[in-house]
């Protein structure tokens, strides 16, 4: 597990209150117990917040899957 990962289970299982969490990188926001449209922007901010990023209302809005916002925040944050 990278560093990228370790800190978003770590934000996950916070927003989430799931000490057992684990997000692969083909979990989808709505396969994961609990994730609503409120848990996901809590969910949001606190990546941005820990990674010290912004991210576009696109981006904020309408990633398919953990994968994909992780490929996004490792742009973000080599470009930061």
């Amino acid at each position: 597990m990278n560093q990228i990962d370790g800190r978003l289970q770590e934000i996950a299982r916070e927003v989430f209150r799931n000490d057992s969490l684990v997000l692969t990188d083909s979990a989808r926001p709505g396969e994961v117990p609990g994730w609503d449209s409120l848990a996901h922007m809590n969910f949001m901010l606190g990546v941005e917040e820990e990674f010290g990023v912004e991210f576009s209302e696109d981006e904020f809005a309408h990633f398919v899957d953990i994968g994909e916002l992780k490929r996004t925040l490792a742009e973000k944050v080599v470009a930061a």
